[in-house]
């Protein structure tokens, strides 16, 4: 059944022709139409009760995964559904942060620093932080693509980060006039 059902849309979007951007965009349609069912079916699922444990689960990721793409949270300061959708242009916005601080420019950093975090970390505090993580692991050596999740009023970026003797990751918190309200370096585990 399943072998007749891929049978059944790989036909409706391959080509016995050279027009494979049609395809393509066929394809992506189809896509964007089964993501669309599956929205649809967890909505449902939701308001006949089925946990997010459960729809973690029938997706293959964790509940909190789940939650993160199909939910709806509710602010509880308003009563309002949340804004869910990321800063735009974040993941370079962080780039730029973990660059600068192997680059050692304090003040590009802390010159994106909400006021907040100003008055809690200063240059040299960062530059000392900074020491210490090289210190321990050796010097930088780069960064991946960060993943990007909204959480409230912030938008927070998880980078990992290899240096020479240990990985981290960069956690950064960007408010939505893009200054930074908080900036982790995390040891990360190895399991």
């Amino acid at each position: 059944m399943k072998a007749r059902l891929e049978a059944f849309l790989a036909a409706r979007v391959l080509t016995s022709g050279d027009d494979w951007a049609d395809s393509i965009g066929r394809a992506v349609s189809m896509q964007a139409a089964a993501d669309d069912v599956v929205r649809a079916v967890v909505q449902q699922a939701r308001q006949n009760g089925a946990t997010w444990q459960v729809i973690g689960d029938a997706l293959g990721v964790s509940r909190q995964a789940a939650f993160q793409r199909y939910g709806k949270p509710i602010d509880p300061r308003t009563g309002e559904p949340m804004n869910t959708t990321p800063l735009p242009g974040v993941a370079e916005l962080a780039a730029s942060v973990i660059e600068d601080l192997a680059s050692g420019q304090w003040a590009r950093v802390t010159g994106q620093f909400d006021p907040t975090m100003r008055d809690g970390l200063s240059e040299d505090a960062l530059a000392a932080a900074w020491a210490q993580i090289v210190g321990l692991s050796g010097a930088f050596e780069g960064h991946g693509e960060p993943e990007v999740t909204r959480a409230g009023d912030l938008t927070i970026t998880n980078t990992p980060l290899a240096l020479e003797a240990g990985d981290y990751t960069v956690r950064i918190a960007f408010r939505d006039d893009r200054t930074i309200a908080g900036l982790h370096i995390l040891e990360r585990r190895t399991s």
